[in-house]
């Protein structure tokens, strides 16, 4: 008779089967690769530990031109060799935290943000094994940590500013977290906290304990709504 496993082994995959297919709802695939931007990907690594959902995020080496000391997550410009955004965003990650590509499940694309005027940024969604241990690229990354990804909709320290971006009034969130392996204190803001924020409103289902602009009744049309409206000016400007 074989031996019954674990019994966090049924809660993880239940957690981690649920989040896939609300993920999977949300995929947008291809749909605006054909936008002449020069292309970024990020990975947005999930996996499931303690009964809950966390992501994995890096402290960007202070050595780097490009936000230096930030939190972001894995991720960087399309080279000539990848095949598409998935590609940049498994390729990045395995440069930057020691990632292989067999270690990621990929779950969705999701609608890509404008990081600048001509940059455009999709996310990567997919899981990786609750056991990965990450192993930074000290010349780009100086620790890589985990957040409780219900963190992201019940912060304890918490703000946020609307600022003009693109011709439109947005939301910009600002997190500090604490990691209570070691007691640092993180600032996630900018684009990975709206894109944690978006992903968390995804998985979870749960209204946050601040205002966001989407529809949390219609996620998806209200995020690619917000995207097109800023691309729409962008290019009326270019």
């Amino acid at each position: 008779m074989s031996r019954p496993g674990p019994p966090q082994e049924p809660v993880r995959n239940s957690l981690i089967d649920d989040a896939k297919a609300r993920l999977r709802k949300h995929d947008v695939g291809s749909k605006y690769s054909h936008l002449s931007y020069n292309k970024c990907s990020i990975l947005l690594p999930l996996l499931a530990k303690g009964g809950k959902l966390h992501l994995l995020l890096t402290l960007r080496s202070e050595k780097l031109k490009r936000s230096p000391g930030e939190v972001c997550f894995p991720g960087g410009k399309r080279e000539p060799t990848d095949v598409d955004d998935v590609a940049t965003a498994l390729r990045e990650a395995q440069e930057e935290v020691g990632l292989r590509r067999h270690q990621v499940e990929v779950i969705c694309r999701l609608v890509p943000c404008l990081f600048d005027k001509y940059t455009l940024v999709t996310p990567v969604v997919g899981f990786i094994d609750h056991n990965f241990r990450a192993q930074p690229n000290p010349d780009e990354v100086k620790h890589a940590f985990l957040v409780p990804l219900d963190y992201f909709l019940h912060p304890r320290v918490y703000r946020q500013k609307h600022v003009t971006f693109f011709g439109h009034s947005i939301i910009t969130h600002f997190f500090e977290y604490v990691n209570p392996e070691d007691g640092v204190t993180y600032q996630i803001k900018g684009m990975t906290a709206k894109i944690a924020v978006l992903v968390a409103l995804i998985v979870l289902g749960k209204k946050p304990t601040f205002e966001v602009e989407y529809n949390l009744s219609d996620l998806i049309s209200s995020s690619e709504e917000l995207f097109l409206k800023l691309h729409k000016y962008n290019t009326s400007k270019l």
